[in-house]
């Protein structure tokens, strides 16, 4: 094998480049009904001559991060908004994100002794599947709203109609987006002593008691590595990937890039990006490209996953069975997770492959209530997260990690946690567009239960 020196420009091979576009000869699902399709195609021509939002080597290394959760020597905390909204990415909010999230890998990092691969739904989660193309109010019908990257919120002909602009918009708020994270990650803000301090501040809260014997340990242990001389300039900073669902082909397509290193194709809009239970179709256009571009790629298995389905999805994504290439989501739901977990986990021994397995104990427990709220139980969240937990245990393998909607914000979108939110008070201040999200609380509440039980996990081992 030839290694590439860094002066070494790899050309591509023409029938990988070729290759690139047979998605558009195959079936695909949640596409927006674009009004013009010229303004769709100059908007994603646009978009192919912008710069990169990430790099082949940022790739390179997540791939063998995840090669190294899949394998139980790590664990992956992927967490952020539902959709991303263009309105939404201010440096407030976008800080709290990123905080909420640096808190809660430290409570896993100290709580199971465990490197934390952190990754954030952000800066490119702008599009959302939904059920359907449309939605109804009295007796107007117009397009479901499918994200800021597509149309707007407002439930008006004209906001609701599909916009190719707001394709290069998407690109623009990511980039800024991308730009305030890694000034966060590497500039002092993700500092592991002040990142600590933040949580003492929650485990001194009265409903979160049982957690202050882990922050003080936390505490000490800092104290100890400060008095041994430990480098804390290299605690200064932190790793942090960017991730989301690969959904719109004509964003996604031209954010498509050769690596001139490899000649091989990657998709520079996020390190990670993931295939929803909605388009994981064998046979669909967004499984066939997905299979074609280097990136660490994830799919979401519900609850009627097959092995057989499963198998095939391996075939297709992972021929080559190459650690922290695939990653499988399971979104059980807390009522099925013990039942169709299980299966899935036994069958994967015998198909020679080594996927991360992450936890996304979300979407399988939605619920509305009887005001018209979409919600979740914090209960529910927890309980499915337990039960992957269980699950990984009897059968012997990995659980490798969770993936959360969260925000930082106290916001009052899930029902239940230390705050003890039910239905009244969800209306004072429900903020998300699409699915309920744990605010900055319920998030903390929830790592230091995953840290329990990932502990519990790693001295089983």
């Amino acid at each position: 094998m030839v290694h590439p020196t860094e002066d070494t420009v790899v050309l591509p091979d023409p029938t990988v480049v070729a290759g690139l576009d047979y998605w558009r000869t195959l079936p695909i699902k949640q596409q927006p009904e674009w009004p013009d399709a010229d303004a769709v195609g100059a908007a994603s021509a646009e978009i192919a001559t912008l710069p990169p939002l990430v790099f082949a080597g940022e790739v390179d290394i997540l791939r063998a991060r995840l090669a190294s959760a899949a394998s139980g020597k790590a664990f992956v905390l992927q967490g952020g908004d539902c959709a991303e909204t263009f309105a939404g990415a201010t440096a407030e909010q976008i800080r709290n994100r990123v905080k909420t999230i640096l808190q809660m890998a430290v409570v896993l990092t100290y709580g199971a002794s465990t490197p934390v691969i952190k990754m954030g739904r952000m800066a490119g989660q702008f599009a959302k599947p939904r059920s359907s193309n449309n939605e109804t109010r009295g007796d107007v019908t117009l397009p479901a709203y499918r994200g800021d990257i597509v149309n707007g919120y407002d439930f008006t002909p004209e906001s609701r109609q599909a916009d190719p602009r707001r394709l290069v918009k998407g690109y623009h708020t990511a980039a800024s987006t991308l730009n305030l994270v890694r000034a966060f990650t590497q500039g002092g803000f993700a500092d592991l002593r002040q990142v600590h301090s933040w949580n003492q501040g929650f485990a001194r809260n009265p409903a979160n008691a049982r957690y202050e014997l882990m922050a003080r340990d936390i505490d000490r242990a800092i104290k100890f590595m400060e008095a041994a001389g430990a480098d804390f300039d290299e605690l200064k900073r932190v790793e942090f990937f960017t991730a989301h669902e690969g959904l719109l082909m004509d964003y996604e397509r031209p954010m498509t890039r050769i690596d001139s290193r490899t000649g091989e194709p990657v998709n520079t809009s996020a390190h990670f990006l993931w295939i929803g239970e909605r388009t994981r179709d064998l046979d669909g256009a967004h499984v066939d490209y997905f299979s074609r571009v280097r990136n660490p790629i994830g799919v979401k298995l519900g609850p009627s996953t097959s092995p057989d389905d499963m198998e095939r999805l391996i075939d297709k994504l992972d021929p080559d069975r190459e650690p922290g290439r695939l990653t499988f989501i399971a979104r059980m739901g807390a009522g099925k997770v013990r039942d169709a977990l299980p299966p899935l986990l036994e069958a994967i021994k015998s198909f020679d492959a080594t996927p991360l397995w992450v936890s996304d104990p979300m979407h399988g427990n939605g619920m509305t209530t009887p005001t018209g709220y979409k919600t979740r139980r914090f209960d529910d969240v927890v309980d499915e997260v337990k039960g992957f937990f269980e699950s990984h245990r009897v059968a012997g393998t990995h659980p490798g990690g969770i993936h959360i909607e969260l925000t930082g914000d106290d916001v009052t979108e899930c029902l239940g946690g230390s705050e003890q939110i039910d239905e009244a008070t969800l209306a004072t201040r429900y903020e998300s567009l699409c699915d309920p999200r744990l605010n900055h609380m319920q998030s903390l509440e929830l790592a230091f239960l995953v840290a329990e039980e990932l502990g519990a996990a790693n001295v089983a081992r």
